[in-house]
């Protein structure tokens, strides 16, 4: 089996990654699987002067023929590279909000930097028949580097955030050059079927891509594969979840709505708070009933725009608590601190209702999570934004618009009201979904399709490359000058006989 060579942003130890959850366990689970690398930024931020492009690398101790290799950042790159380029330029363009976008600041070479230094000190740890595999916006231009350095290796590319409509990616300054290093890779893959029609379209309108008999992109002309692999989780990690019924400043018998979202812009954490307030106002025979808990782990907090979607939550869980709450009963248990993934998977089993609703995102694992934690008996209800990735997979959750505050407000009385057989209708369709595509699907899928496009590259290769030794060749006898021997010489002599006796043949 071929060496896979996983390059990520961030890299972490695979018991870390465990805690994790999402789809640094997948990775993990597959460097336990097969041997091969996971390279990529250790989360250290040094200065210049400490600085190396000499990688640390650490074997696995559960598989000796694997490695984690990684490099830190210096405080530049850190700034530019990671807070700069990937998180205020590609972040917020992804998730279509351009007005948080800081187009302006010259972030873009240090983006291009980080990627050649990563790729200076991978060069020489790959194999003639490693796989390589990409993760992620903040190295769109690795496959590029690597090319230049003369990597013919399969690479493929996935995508965890969505793909913005053409009209929005084309706002980047820097678009032709994004749709170019997009053009290094052999297959890139995406979360939504939307997101494929998304990114076909942006290399279309750039670089003038088109589309190949065989189903491919053309840009640069460059064949590339461009397919939908939508993530998934390891249910059996969920399914033996022991409902945590603890609520704090909560009357007996209150039912429980949970909450778990990285505190992003992107999430929809204010709308989904407006709601809650709003389905308290409406139906008040809910009111001392129902807990909101939500658990928003900090994210980025160097960024301007995470401050501000800190202060408003507070502010915002602060007036409904004002406005609702009793002595003996908080409406909303706002936590600012991630959760252990353990302890995650029992709160959410004792969780009447899952409320997700983020204004755009590229899968939302946390929504699958929440299903395989449920009691197959008795299971809570799911409620999903339109705009989450997961959206296309998990039909039978109830499914709103997260910028429609009494649709979500109406939605929580659904799922409160909702009898048992309904819901475990619907929780049944969910996780047969959600086991058919799991994460080792996800991977498997992926690599063997990256596997089989490499193959195709190959033949293509061999091919154009026969036909332009044969057409050079042709070219070369075109171009090769006619020798007239010169007068009196016997090849002219014997040139003038054979013509004379032609003519006398001839009747001449």
């Amino acid at each position: 089996m071929r060496r896979i060579v996983v390059v990520s942003n961030r890299v972490m130890e695979l018991r870390k990654a465990a805690q994790a959850g999402g789809v640094a366990v997948a990775v993990a689970d597959l460097l336990r699987a097969r041997s091969g690398l996971w390279f990529g930024w250790n989360g250290k931020v040094v200065d210049e002067q400490t600085s190396t492009d000499v990688p640390e690398i650490k074997g696995l101790k559960s598989q000796g023929r694997s490695a984690i290799v990684t490099l830190p950042l210096t405080e530049n790159e850190h700034r530019d590279y990671y807070l700069g380029y990937s998180n205020s330029v590609l972040w917020p363009v992804f998730h279509n909000r351009l007005d948080l976008a800081r187009f302006d600041a010259g972030f873009y070479p240090r983006y291009m930097g980080v990627n050649e230094r990563f790729a200076r000190a991978l060069r020489p740890l790959i194999q003639p028949d490693d796989i390589i595999w990409v993760h992620d916006y903040h190295l769109i231009p690795l496959a590029s580097e690597l090319r230049r350095l003369g990597v013919d290796n399969p690479i493929g590319f996935y995508l965890h955030i969505p793909v913005p409509p053409s009209q929005t990616f084309l706002a980047i300054p820097e678009h032709r050059e994004l749709a170019r290093e997009l053009a290094a890779y052999d297959l890139i893959g995406l979360q939504t079927q939307a997101d494929v029609a998304n990114l076909i379209q942006f290399l279309e309108d750039s670089v003038s891509g088109r589309i190949l008999q065989d189903g491919r992109i053309s840009a640069f002309d460059h064949p590339l594969s461009i397919k939908r692999f939508p993530v998934g989780i390891d249910p059996d990690v969920f399914h033996n979840a022991v409902p945590d019924d603890t609520l704090v400043q909560s009357i007996e018998g209150a039912e429980r709505i949970i909450g778990v979202d990285r505190l992003d812009y992107s999430k929809g954490l204010p709308q989904k708070f407006s709601a809650f307030g709003r389905f308290l106002e409406k139906y008040p025979q809910y009111q001392r009933k129902v807990v909101l808990s939500q658990i928003a782990p900090p994210t980025r907090e160097s960024v301007e725009a995470y401050t501000d979607i800190r202060q408003t939550l507070e502010q915002m869980s602060g007036k409904i608590n004002g406005m609702f709450g009793e002595l003996d009963w908080v409406p909303i248990h706002y936590i600012h601190r991630s959760a252990p993934r353990d302890k995650l998977r029992d709160v959410y089993r004792s969780s009447r209702i899952g409320l997700f609703t983020p204004l755009r995102d590229g899968m939302n694992l946390v929504s699958k999570e929440y299903v395989a934690s449920q009691d197959p008996e008795d299971p809570g209800v799911p409620i999903l934004s339109r705009f989450a990735g997961a959206a296309e997979q998990l039909v039978d959750a109830l499914i709103v618009n997260p910028y429609n505050v009494e649709e979500m407000a109406d939605a929580i009385k659904t799922a409160l009201e909702m009898d048992r057989s309904e819901r475990i209708e619907r929780y049944t369709r969910l996780m047969d979904v959600i086991r058919t595509y799991d994460s080792a699907a996800w991977s498997s899928a992926f690599l063997s399709t990256l596997e089989a496009t490499a193959r195709e590259r190959t033949v293509s290769n061999v091919g154009s490359h026969a036909i332009r030794a044969s057409m050079a060749k042709l070219a070369s006898v075109a171009r090769r000058p006619t020798r007239i021997p010169p007068e009196g010489s016997r090849s002219a002599q014997d040139g003038t006989s054979k013509q004379r006796k032609r003519h006398a043949g001839n009747g001449e």
